[in-house]
């Protein structure tokens, strides 16, 4: 059964923020799938990949904003995870802070309030009650809803969805994530438009498989290699059908197409080096 049509409608997204790669390098293990990668990044090769990302998203309708790479902020290419942003009932523009697991990710948070609010959008910081909370990384907006898909897992913790809700006056769906090597839900998990998704379901305890498919009229679901290897599930959803995606997910592109979605490929494996890939290299911007 697809989302409950009572569920108020919301913006879609109106462009992305990214950053630039000059400082991205894999430094320590923060993810299994950097194990195996530290010092290998190819900096040139990042910085072509990380062009092809953002032109193919500002091609398929998605405007490009630039937040300034802090030196120090290896990761902060990855701008799905200091916050989330969205609009809110009184058609407000909201930015939610993250609270970020690991120390060196946590001093990208403050260059993106600092952003977000120079940009227009209130700023909300949740309080200390809340452990755990890695923005966009976990929190998905179902498509044209004002409904949050939440991870459980690793790096957001099941106190932060209330919260999370609240600051947007969303209903939110927790999805309990069963594995630390899918450790953010949109790594597994990509709401390509308000009746389908493409997920991998090992990454998921059962009772989310089943919350997953009372929301979703067409789950398609992602092999194993195309998953771990080609993280299909971390493409980016763009007007007009148009999804971005990583190139040689093939099974997961014709299942796409199948559907008359139009599927753009990119190549981001310096950055799947680190356990990232097309959505968490960009925010969505509303």
């Amino acid at each position: 059964m697809p989302i409950d049509e009572t569920v108020p409608l919301r913006p879609m997204p109106v462009g992305v923020l990214m950053a630039q790669p000059q400082h991205f390098q894999v430094v320590d293990v923060k993810n299994p799938f950097m194990a195996g990668n530290v010092g290998s990044v190819d900096l040139a090769a990042a910085a072509e990949q990380w062009n092809g990302v953002r032109t193919a998203l500002a091609s398929a309708g998605l405007p490009v904003s630039l937040i300034g790479s802090v030196p120090g902020c290896e990761d902060m290419v990855f701008t799905a995870n200091p916050a989330i942003c969205g609009v809110n009932a009184r058609n407000e523009r909201v930015c939610v802070l993250s609270k970020m697991r690991h120390p060196s990710r946590q001093r990208e948070v403050s260059a993106h309030a600092a952003w977000y609010e120079s940009n227009g959008y209130r700023v909300v910081t949740l309080d200390d009650s809340v452990e755990r909370f890695e923005g966009g990384g976990d929190a998905v907006w179902h498509p044209g809803r004002a409904l949050l898909w939440i991870g459980a897992g690793p790096r957001t913790s099941i106190g932060a969805h209330a919260a999370v809700g609240r600051a947007f006056d969303a209903t939110v769906v927790a999805l309990e994530l069963a594995t630390d090597s899918f450790y953010h839900l949109d790594t597994c998990f990509c709401a390509v438009d308000e009746r389908t998704v493409l997920i991998y379901p090992p990454a998921f305890a059962s009772s989310a498989i089943a919350r997953i498919r009372d929301g979703f009229a067409d789950v398609i679901e992602v092999i194993e290699m195309e998953a771990s290897a080609l993280f299909a599930c971390n493409a980016a959803a763009c007007p007009n059908r148009t999804v971005v995606i990583q190139d040689g997910a093939n099974q997961t592109a014709a299942a796409l197409r199948t559907r008359g979605f139009n599927v753009v490929t990119v190549e981001t494996s310096e950055f799947i080096k680190s356990g990232g890939s097309v959505y968490c290299m960009k925010a969505y911007l509303y």
